[in-house]
């Protein structure tokens, strides 16, 4: 989406988000510099299989049933 925005003229973008793990947040800060985040949780990390923890762990996997 900060993309699409970027190349359609849009200078100043939020990006809002419910929960956060450090890596993904410094991810998006390296592609996106400039871009505001603001997010209601830091989670300490993410684990060997990239769920947040101690987080939502698979819940998007138990939500669109991809186990």
């Amino acid at each position: 989406a900060v993309k699409f925005l970027r190349e359609n003229g849009i200078k100043q973008i939020k990006f809002i988000s419910i929960i956060a793990a450090p890596e993904g947040l410094k991810r998006f800060s390296e592609a996106y510099p400039g871009v505001e985040v603001y997010t209601a949780a830091i989670d300490e990390r993410l684990n060997e299989k990239n769920y947040i923890v101690p987080g939502l762990g698979d819940a998007g996997d138990r939500v669109f049933n991809t186990l």
